[in-house]
């Protein structure tokens, strides 16, 4: 199993990833959204950031191992949440 940190990574690639698709493509089903990513997968897309968290904590309890990202912000200023237990 990938470490704590090793997941971080994939999961901050991913969000790049997000993000770059949702300012290049607008046909992409992230624009305007907030993508939940667990375990390096996005595993949820949402209008609501509150609905993508309670999907996340479905899937994955682990607050270390999920990103939330919103495709509405600046580009150019990435945040990455998360809650630490």
């Amino acid at each position: 199993m990938p470490t704590s940190t090793e997941i971080l990574k994939l999961n901050e690639r991913l969000a790049e990833q997000v993000e770059a698709e949702a300012r290049a493509n607008p046909q992409s089903p992230y624009v305007g959204k907030f993508v939940g990513i667990a375990n390096g997968r996005v595993v949820a897309i949402a209008d609501d950031e509150d609905e993508v968290d309670r999907m996340l904590d479905e899937i994955e309890p682990d607050p270390r191992r999920v990103f939330i990202v919103d495709t509405n912000r600046d580009p150019n200023q990435i945040e990455y949440f998360w809650e630490m237990p």
